[in-house]
């Protein structure tokens, strides 16, 4: 075996060596990935305390928003009759208005014609209708007619009113943007 040496490089020497890197321990892998762990563990711990308050919170604004609904149905349910009553209101009403403008168009052609009418002669109108529980409006307006007597045994002279139609009955229409109409049907 031929050895090539260079006269001008450097003996090695044995008994100095670099020290190599050293492997990491087992222990301290082991704690670090223990740490890890109970650190992934209360990540997630925290994460299950968050989810089960927000599904409790989620139950409680259901139960609540049924409520609402509820709650809606009823006052709808009120503010259609409280609507209907007002529009039966409005009915009588304009019919007693039609009532004393025919007495008054009496009144004028009794004047053209040059007989004289009572100044003092009260304004006949239709009496007020009472609330009869469990009635319909038909019921209601044939009790009004039959309690109308004339006044001093004289019927007044009336023009004649078409008598009304069958019970009118009114249909709730919502729309989309919240507003209701109320529609009347014959």
């Amino acid at each position: 075996m031929t050895m090539i040496s260079a006269p001008d490089a450097p003996a090695i020497e044995l008994g100095l060596r670099e020290a190599a890197p050293e492997k990491p321990s087992r222990a301290k892998l082991i704690a670090a990935v223990a740490v890890g762990a109970a650190l992934v563990t209360a990540v997630n711990v925290t994460a299950a305390v968050y989810l089960y308050r927000g599904v409790n919170d989620l139950r409680t604004m259901e139960a609540r928003l049924e409520q609402l609904g509820q709650f809606e149905q009823r006052i709808g349910a009120r503010i259609d009759t409280v609507n209907n009553g007002f529009q039966s209101r409005f009915e009588t009403l304009d019919r007693q208005l039609q009532a004393s403008f025919g007495q008054i168009n009496g009144n004028l052609a009794k004047l053209e014609q040059g007989q004289p009418v009572a100044a003092s002669e009260p304004a006949p109108s239709a009496p007020e209708p009472t609330m009869l529980s469990n009635t319909t409006m038909a019921e209601a307006s044939a009790v009004d007619d039959s309690s109308a007597d004339p006044v001093d045994g004289q019927r007044s002279f009336k023009r004649k009113v078409a008598p009304p139609g069958p019970n009118p009955s009114y249909q709730r229409i919502q729309q989309a943007d919240g507003k209701v109409y109320y529609k009347k049907i014959n």
